[in-house]
């Protein structure tokens, strides 16, 4: 086992970045890991312990750990355009051919790829006008499309007239299909080889492909022949149109295709037989793609398969080949699927007699021009390629649609950009060659891939070199690259000998039981310390005995971030001191707002105040919750010194004379806020209520304070007004009361009546006689009287 690959072994877990993950041995190595990773060639940039890989990391990080500028490798990769035809801005009534005509640009160019670096550049793509067209009519001639050859007799010449709107340089030209010539798609028997058809009707023997006509500008010659075309017949109802398709794309000698708009008008009504349907009829050997026309007749279709999709749609591309459909309605759907699967093509509804094939093959052939669409050849392994559109009117897009614009006129341009990335080197290390191309189209833009697989220190390696143990290696980039069968920092080892007892007794430290403070592994009899999931933590000495991660700590930081680790010790900044490097010596943090030291109340440790008088406390020991404000706390000996008034006044000059007094005659004329530095305003009360106004500031060493000449003192009350006031108000609140009292009354009063009146109202009277009370008449009836 190749003892090199060791310490990769131990960085399968790391979670570092990936130049350091990879373990390069050489500077060519670590180039090829991505395009952050640069080599140190300094030869005196490793330290005891440390393998030769440690040279290979991200570029910001070898400069942290040291590797002075100028020695680190990090080749470029660069592109180079070496072909650069701008786009032909061609008129109609210019001649010119089609070589001479620029359609895409730049035509050729030379990249240099740096592993992980994308290289990018711009093609650009104007679709000239007049452009050449060649196209290729090929038609199904089983019976049932009978009366669209009696139609499509006349196409030549129509064609002809339509096309001259589009271009001056057209070419046409005719084939026909049916049917593999083997059971079970045609009958086999003698009279149907002769006659296929019903015996009514007079039909051609049955064929694969016949290439009828040759490309040519002659549309008279095209009537002449497609009108002595016979329908042929065949059993089955889906086609073998596919083998016709491929001789088509793949015999472009016998066809006459030259390099220009290629188009094939593709006319049947019926479906298609693909690859593996050969074998109903015995034929199993896939289709070779290639030429087998015979006096112009396709002469082996008993023999290969029918070609796959994917094989049509590789044979259509590499030929340039747009492909049209007209099909009738009913299979509309099949191939519409099919012109999803094949680049560049399309499909057009032809009438059940082909009577629209001329404004099918217009609006088809108007359609796939206006389209653009990019592709590339196969790419090198490990190598990818981006494309992404910038079409009209700002339309851009990125992916698979990055390939192609829409809607495309005459005239216009557009333009792609195109990125290519190698993830490496290839194993053979030569240049390859990718061509992109717009399908359709016979421009190509030719791409020259060259790989930097090796730095420009590598050319001036020493080999055998004395720096390598006696010469077991090359000296190159600052670091032995090691013969076969040596291994080590500079190859001192063979791979033979590697895991004695003496050599691993070389790396115990002080004779103990741990190899390589069990921090890394014993290569050769030199310690080769492991690296950390985190590249910025390390192990290193003879022994792997230090490491710049394991020091104290403060406020979660190493060294408190003043300082760096090194073998386990902090090595602080300056102005910092301390085992975590947590103590600042700048005493600028402790000056309090007066300018003093800790408010001259206490001392400055570490940067932070530490109060000596237990009343003051903050971060600079000017909080004092227990403390009167500064004006309650020279008012006495401001009243004793103004006014000799106040508690202090017998004993004013003992207590009072700390500071510098002055007197002003107005408040206005006390100092402004911002005047002086450390200035407080005081108002004060004295004893017989009257306000006095100060100042009181500090300065160097002096206390200054400014007092206002006479204290604001309330006037005496007027006793007139006050009772004149008091006897008006108990009058009025009087009145106020009377007038309250009567209103209430009066509101009563109508509350009353209006009750009464409601039950007054409301009475009835008994209206029954008096039950003493007797009339004064009485009347006597003669009982006598019979009413006679």
């Amino acid at each position: 086992m190749d003892l090199r690959e060791l310490p990769l072994c131990v960085l399968k877990s790391d979670h570092g970045n990936d130049c350091t993950k990879a373990s390069a041995q050489s500077c060519g190595e670590c180039i090829q890991v991505g395009e952050k990773c640069g080599w140190c060639t300094f030869e005196n940039f490793l330290k005891q312990g440390e393998s030769k890989s440690t040279r290979c990391d991200e570029v910001e990080a070898l400069i942290k750990k040291g590797c002075p500028n100028g020695t680190i490798e990090n080749p470029r990769g660069s592109v180079t355009v070496n072909q650069n035809k701008p786009v032909t801005n061609r008129k109609k009534d210019v001649a010119q051919t089609a070589d001479q005509i620029t359609q895409i640009q730049p035509q050729k160019l030379t990249l240099n790829l740096r592993a992980g670096e994308p290289q990018k550049f711009s093609l650009t793509f104007k679709r000239a006008e007049d452009y050449p067209i060649d196209l290729y009519y090929l038609m199904d001639l089983s019976f049932s499309m009978k009366d669209d050859l009696e139609n499509v007799k006349n196409l030549g010449t129509d064609l002809m007239k339509e096309m001259q709107t589009i271009t001056s340089d057209f070419r046409i030209g005719f084939g026909s299909f049916v049917e593999k010539t083997v059971m079970p798609y045609i009958s086999t028997t003698p009279a149907k080889l002769l006659n296929p058809c019903t015996a009514d009707q007079n039909c051609t023997s049955p064929f694969s492909y016949k290439n009828v006509l040759k490309l040519t500008k002659n549309g008279a010659e095209f009537n002449k022949l497609v009108s002595k075309q016979q329908i042929s017949g065949n059993l089955d109802s889906p086609e073998g149109g596919f083998d016709a398709i491929m001789q088509v794309a793949v015999c472009g000698e016998q066809i006459g295709w030259r390099n220009v708009t290629r188009l094939l008008v593709f006319s049947t009504d019926a479906g298609f037989h693909f690859a593996g349907d050969g074998k109903l009829g015995g034929i199993v050997l896939p289709n070779d793609g290639k030429c087998h026309l015979k006096d112009n007749m396709y002469t082996m279709s008993h023999y290969y398969d029918y070609p796959s999709i994917a094989h049509l749609v590789q044979k259509l591309s590499d030929n340039n080949i747009q492909t049209i459909f007209a099909v009738t309605e009913e299979f509309q759907s099949v191939y519409k699927e099919l012109k999803n699967l094949i680049p560049k093509s399309a499909v057009g509804t032809l009438s059940s007699n082909s009577s629209n094939v001329i404004k099918l093959i217009i609006d088809a052939y108007n359609s796939l021009s206006s389209e653009v669409i990019l592709e590339n050849s196969k790419l090198p392994e490990g190598v990818s390629i981006s494309y992404v559109s910038h079409c009209k009117n700002g339309v851009s897009e990125t992916g698979d649609n990055g390939r192609k614009c829409s809607n495309i006129s005459i005239g216009d341009e557009v333009s792609f950009d195109v990125a290519i990335t190698a993830k490496g080197c290839p194993s053979h290390g030569k240049s390859e060659t990718i061509k992109i191309k717009p399908l359709g189209f016979n421009e190509e833009v030719v791409i020259v891939l060259n790989f930097i697989c090796e730095c420009e220190c590598h050319d001036n390696g020493v080999a055998n070199s004395d720096k390598c143990h006696f010469g077991n290696g090359t000296f190159e980039c600052g670091a032995c690259r090691c013969n076969e069968g040596r291994i080590g920092r500079v190859c001192e080892c063979s791979k033979d000998d590697v895991r004695t007892e003496d050599l691993d007794a070389n790396c115990r430290m002080d004779n103990g039981t741990d190899i390589c403070s069990n921090n890394g592994d014993c290569i050769c009899g030199t310690c080769e310390c492991k690296k950390r999931d985190n590249p910025e933590e390390r192990y290193e000495g003879k022994f792997c005995e230090c490491d710049n991660f394991n020091c104290d700590r403060s406020n979660n930081k190493l060294c408190g971030g003043h300082g760096q680790c090194v073998c386990r010790v902090c090595v602080c900044d300056t102005n910092y001191t301390g085992s975590a490097c947590d103590c600042s010596l700048d005493t600028q943090s402790c000056v309090a707002s007066n300018g003093q030291i800790c408010n001259g109340r206490g001392t400055c440790e570490c940067g932070v105040c530490k109060c000596t008088d237990q009343k003051f406390q903050g971060p600079t020991c000017e909080i004092c919750p227990t403390c009167p404000g500064v004006c309650t706390e020279h008012k006495a000996c401001v009243q004793c010194r103004a006014f000799q008034t106040g508690e202090f006044k017998d004993t004013c000059q003992e207590k009072c004379s700390y500071f510098n007094l002055a007197i002003v005659d107005k408040k206005e004329d006390l100092p402004q806020p911002n005047s002086q530095p450390y200035l407080t305003h005081c108002k004060e009360r004295d004893a017989n209520d009257c306000w006095f106004f100060f100042t009181y500031s500090t300065g160097n060493d002096t206390v200054q304070v400014y007092v206002v000449k006479d204290p604001e003192c309330p006037a005496g009350p007027d006793i007139i007004p006050i009772v004149a006031g008091l006897v008006a108000g108990i009058v009025l609140i009087g009145l106020a009361l009377l007038l309250i009292w009567k209103l209430l009354m009066i509101i009563h009063d109508r509350r009353e009546f209006a009750k009464f009146e409601k039950e007054k109202m409301n009475a009835k009277w008994d209206a029954g006689e008096n039950p003493i009370y007797k009339s004064a008449v009485t009347t006597v009836v003669n009982p006598k009287y019979e009413g006679k």
